[in-house]
């Protein structure tokens, strides 16, 4: 019987596998521009995405949908076009922080700024107000295009409930389960993070539906497991 680690690889292979044959490509990160990423990496945080989308549909009307503009918006202002996303006053301090650190950083020049080293870019990242390592990660692969595996809720739900979440469970250990495993390709982990969150919205719920997961294997569940923990058995 082979280690759960030497495993492991070929399950998220078949994870991908099967739901890339049932959703087929998401054509994520819906946006324009890759600022349009970067601001939505934002606004998404404890967000519903169609509350994001409203949010911003109204920065796009009001012409405020650029780093520039953000910095000279007033911080008041900024919070009442972005209310549909909650958390709104906050979310504008976030928001021009960013647009602040990216005129300092490279001139609003994203093409500039995304030749950067990937280490070393997602370090300063980190460093702005408002971005955290989820954040971070969610503008350096769907805006940058930069090779990095997004780790959010529902990610760590599928994982938890496949049996192949990692002992320590911070974010860096949910990150490496993939990074580690699979090709370093950036369209294959934008590809497959969408392909999670379309399974957790739509069926990976806090309340599961597995009898419509396509993660379900099927037969016998042992007590206290879903059925989808049988696909992680060596």
């Amino acid at each position: 019987m082979a280690a759960p680690s030497e495993s492991r690889p070929n399950i998220l292979r078949e994870i991908y596998r099967r739901l890339y044959a049932r959703y087929g490509p998401q054509h994520w990160w819906p946006a324009q521009t890759p600022f349009e990423v970067m601001a939505g990496a934002v606004l998404t945080q404890s967000a519903a995405w169609s509350n994001v989308e409203k949010a911003i549909k109204n920065l796009e009307g009001a012409g405020k949908l650029a780093a520039a503009a953000l910095r000279q918006i007033p911080e008041k202002e900024l919070a009442g076009l972005i209310y549909s996303c909650g958390y709104y006053n906050t979310k504008a301090r976030k928001l021009k922080a960013l647009a602040g650190w990216l005129g300092e950083q490279c001139g609003d020049d994203l093409d500039r700024l995304f030749t950067e080293d990937t280490a070393s870019l997602r370090h300063k990242l980190l460093g702005v107000y408002g971005v955290g390592e989820e954040t971070s990660d969610a503008i350096l692969l769907y805006a940058g295009n930069k090779p990095v595996f997004v780790i959010d809720a529902y990610t760590r739900r599928i994982v938890e409930r496949l049996g192949l979440a990692p002992e320590r469970r911070s974010y860096a250990d949910y990150q490496s389960l993939f990074m580690s495993r699979l090709p370093v390709d950036s369209r294959l982990f934008n590809e497959y993070h969408a392909l999670l969150v379309r399974l957790g919205k739509e069926v990976c719920r806090k309340q599961p539906r597995c009898a419509d997961c396509c993660l379900n294997p099927g037969g016998k569940t042992q007590s206290g497991r879903l059925p989808c923990a049988g696909l992680a058995k060596p």
